[in-house]
């Protein structure tokens, strides 16, 4: 056996040294960097302990190249698939990442009981009982899916050359280890070794591979930063442990769009999928209640309408604070030094509270509107009709902008049954015989004058 070479990795980045030192020069971090071996035997194929002569690719024209063959592979949960951009494509690397207990491990065994195909559920971290007793709360009558309890990559391997699988996950990629790395479980080194052998069988076997992520308390995926590169899709599973709300969200997609949102409800067996957030993200309520205003917002493909709620009072303590919550609190001061200086409202003296309801983050400009209508309304004690929604962006200048693809937001406003929806002047409308009143406006001092 060759001599054993160590080096020094950031666990942080990943970014590699000769020696130690305090302090990775790449991202800043302090007391991250350790020592691990590199210097490895002779590795073989993925799927042979002796390596196999393979016939070198040649270059092709593109229009050579067929894809015609490549069918996504159908997950049976509409969520996912919207997520993913229309299902797995075959031979791809998908990472979920997500908070511990979110529920990363329920939404992929509840995926791969749904399945019609062979599915290998690997799993690292639990016994085969405890997923069973998982799996009976779910759906107990699969039989396609494989359960197996290994953190060895060749044996992993052994038994998906005698499963044959049509899809394989990983549960987790830091609990896996490799032979042809001394270091421990979870290292940088153990990491980037067996994400490449997962990758390598994945492309040349065409078997899609989902892998669960941990992450730190910053809320990065666990590893280096190259594991992010390696992959081909990253997808964060957010959400809130005290509400049962659950949102999926792709941050990376080489086959598809980053913009779409997935949303799940927890439940007692298992995600529930909401195929209408609109539902949950507006509050149900008896009485009209001011600082509350209904935004028209797009992420990806879906419209969703979310409540924006706002509670501005005297500032008690002297200094008034400005706290956001799923809005962007950089925004919040904008919009409200734009009310301070056009509308002639005096808030700098007022605590000023935001929140987005159903706990979502939205960066959105088409919200300005709805907070900015929010802010006047608890400012006045004003209550909101419930039937009235808003889909603008607000400038610097008091100026209604334009948002793009407005007439979505109107059919889903009108769809949802409100009366009347406050759009920029400037935005050109087509639609024609809608039941719902289209309010256009210029300047902040039009909407001043409506709702004050």
């Amino acid at each position: 056996m060759a001599k054993l070479k160590t080096t020094f990795f950031c666990q942080s980045c990943g970014n590699q040294y000769a020696k130690w030192q305090g302090q990775c020069t790449a991202c800043k971090e302090w007391n991250t960097i350790v020592e691990e071996v590199i210097q490895t035997p002779e590795k073989s194929d993925w799927k042979s302990p002796i390596s196999t002569v393979k016939k070198a690719t040649i270059p092709l024209k593109i229009k050579d190249i067929d894809a015609s063959n490549e069918i996504r592979l159908d997950t049976f949960d509409g969520e996912f698939n919207r997520v993913l951009g229309g299902g797995i494509v075959p031979g791809s690397l998908t990472l979920l990442g997500g908070e511990p207990g979110i529920g990363k491990s329920t939404l992929l065994l509840q995926i791969s009981l749904k399945l019609p195909y062979k599915t290998l559920y690997v799993s690292g971290e639990e016994s085969q009982k405890q997923i069973k007793m998982r799996a009976e709360r779910i759906n107990p009558s699969n039989n396609n899916c494989y359960i197996l309890t290994e953190t060895k990559t060749q044996n992993i391997f052994k038994q998906i050359e005698v499963l044959e699988p049509d899809i394989v996950i990983i549960d987790s990629i830091q609990t896996l280890h490799s032979d042809y790395i001394e270091s421990s479980s979870g290292s940088i080194s153990q990491i980037k070794e067996c994400t490449a052998e997962l990758i390598k069988f994945a492309k040349e076997t065409a078997t899609p591979v989902v892998l669960i992520g941990h992450i730190t308390k910053d809320g990065n995926i666990a590893g280096p930063k190259i594991l992010e590169h390696m992959v081909d899709t990253v997808l964060q599973f957010e959400g809130d442990r005290n509400h049962v709300f659950r949102i999926l969200r792709a941050h990376k997609n080489r086959f598809g769009s980053t913009n779409e949102l997935g949303i799940y409800e927890m439940q007692g067996s298992g995600l529930r999928e909401v195929s209408n957030p609109s539902e949950i993200l507006i509050s149900k309520k008896d009485e009209e209640l001011s600082g509350n205003a209904i935004a028209a917002t797009l992420e990806g493909m879906r419209p969703l309408m979310i409540e924006v709620q706002a509670l501005v009072s005297t500032a008690v303590y002297g200094t008034p604070q400005r706290s956001a919550t799923g809005f962007n609190a950089k925004r919040l001061n904008m919009l409200l030094a734009v009310l301070e200086k056009r509308a002639g409202f005096r808030l700098g003296a007022k605590d000023v509270f935001l929140n987005i309801t159903g706990g979502i983050n939205v960066d959105d400009p088409a919200i300005d509107l709805a907070v900015v209508a929010a802010i006047l309304s608890s400012n006045e004690d004003v209550a909101l009709q419930k039937d009235v929604c808003f889909a603008a962006e607000v400038g610097l200048s008091g100026e209604i902008r334009p948002v793009q693809r407005v007439e979505q937001r109107i059919l889903e406003a009108e769809k949802l049954g409100f009366s009347t929806i406050f759009v920029s002047k400037y935005n050109k409308i087509a639609l024609k015989n809608t039941l719902i009143k289209i309010q256009l406006i210029s300047k902040i001092e039009d909407l001043v004058g409506i709702l004050v």
